[in-house]
């Protein structure tokens, strides 16, 4: 699907929320850039109010800053801010990965490792915005694997931020063979219910992540 497509009103609320943050994820709307609704709102076939309440619900994920007197701003962090929200994450995935291998049910397993096969097969085609969507899902489910309610908002709260900058991630051929190895061992240490291995493996993840992205930042 192409992210400019104009939006059937049947979904509107979240179809615009969606198409809005995947032109952030792919770079349509660069970080530091200002977003115009007059031209936003024509280009996917809505009128101001959806798509003003979409930049307030991608505001609140942290996709967008709003300033005053200058609008809706994509974004922008330093290498700071990112290595900092990695290394949250890492904690949090690595304490969620404990609690999981413990009480997650072997169908919940069983569906975590249904969204890795079906990654594996975007990851085949290249169709890298279908593949990444599936790598976050995979990681957010593998957090409410730990039934720790707590845990998983704030690690909502914190992947939300980073959906853009964890994307051009994968931009180079190498990157991304990189982190779909990863995503290999931290399915067979799920499957496997190996509590440490998981929890190793996704905070090397996370660091691996900062390193594939420091040159873009």
């Amino acid at each position: 699907m192409n992210a400019w497509e104009p939006i059937s009103p049947r979904t509107l609320h979240d179809e615009v929320i969606a198409r809005v943050r995947d032109l952030i994820i792919e770079g349509e709307l660069p970080a530091g850039s200002r977003i115009n609704e007059s031209d936003l709102g024509p280009r996917l076939g809505v009128s101001r109010t959806p798509l003003r309440e979409a930049i307030r619900t991608l505001a609140s994920e942290g996709l967008v800053e709003l300033v005053p007197r200058r609008g809706a701003i994509v974004r922008q962090f330093s290498i700071a801010d990112v290595r900092s929200m990695l290394e949250a994450i890492g904690i949090l995935e690595a304490a969620a990965a404990r609690l999981a291998c413990v009480r997650a049910t072997d169908a919940e397993i069983a569906e975590v490792k249904a969204l890795h096969d079906t990654m594996m097969q975007r990851y085949a085609a290249r169709e890298r915005l279908a593949y990444f969507k599936l790598n976050q899902a995979i990681h957010s489910a593998i957090v409410r694997l730990s039934h720790n309610p707590t845990l998983t908002e704030l690690h909502e709260r914190l992947q939300a931020r980073l959906k853009r900058i964890r994307y051009i991630g994968n931009e180079a051929p190498d990157k991304w063979a990189g982190a779909v190895k990863e995503h290999k061992i931290m399915i067979r240490a799920l499957t496997d219910r190996d509590a440490e291995a998981l929890a190793h493996a996704l905070n090397l993840h996370m660091d691996q992540t900062l390193v594939r992205v420091a040159d873009r930042i």
